[in-house]
């Protein structure tokens, strides 16, 4: 492992292209980017984690789908400024649905698909990112109500009836919990999220503040 990460040649931002090849099939089936951390979080698992650069950390492939790649070997190239992983995928590598991101080709100025989709893909939300789209919907009835909205009911009723769901929902919770029937469980969280969301707006606590004491925690 220290052999390898002192031959590469990571750019000015500390990062390296990975081009990634399926073993079975040896096709083409992504490119991503890996720093320091990330190659060594790879030989440490066996699987392969990349770094993000829109989000700006590490990042497991497959920790949202559940299509991992189990990393088969890491070549540099005669440069040592780009990595080919040869990996075992599961399901698709692109968020497309298709096996390969490289799923098109260019045919007389057109782009033609030339393979299907291995699944359909639903809205992936990384994290932290639907929380915080359910809480900016919640500001935003504060600031614009609207009729019949029973988040607006909420506020409009006060902290005590807000305090009231949180009780009734934490005790559907330990009810679906007790039943073991999974999507139940789902749905009876989610509820319970929603009304602690409403307290959070209420009294003025913010995603972050939650994301920090979990961190302090951890």
């Amino acid at each position: 492992m220290s052999e390898l990460l002192k031959e590469i040649k990571f750019d000015d931002n500390g990062l390296v292209p990975a081009v990634v090849q399926c073993e079975k099939t040896k096709d083409v089936l992504m490119m991503a980017y890996m720093n320091r951390g990330a190659i060594i979080k790879t030989l440490e698992t066996g699987l392969v984690h990349y770094w993000s650069r829109t989000r700006k950390k590490l990042w497991l492939k497959g920790e949202t789908s559940g299509h991992f790649q189990y990393v088969k070997s890491i070549r540099p190239d005669c440069d040592n400024d780009t990595l080919l992983l040869i990996v075992e995928q599961k399901e698709a590598a692109c968020h497309t649905g298709h096996y390969s991101c490289f799923y098109r080709e260019l045919e007389k100025d057109r782009l033609i698909e030339k393979s299907g989709k291995v699944f359909e893909p639903e809205k992936v939300y990384y994290k932290s990112e639907i929380f915080e789209e359910v809480y900016n919907v919640i500001v935003d009835r504060t600031i614009n109500p609207k009729t019949g909205s029973y988040t607006n009911y909420l506020f409009e009723k006060g902290i005590d009836k807000m305090l009231k769901k949180i009780g009734e929902e934490t005790a559907e919770v330990i009810i679906a919990s007790k039943n073991k029937d999974n999507k139940e469980i789902v749905y009876e969280i989610s509820d319970l999220i929603y009304h602690l969301l409403v307290i959070m707006v209420e009294r003025g606590v913010k995603p972050g503040d939650i994301y920090k004491e979990l961190e302090r925690r951890r």
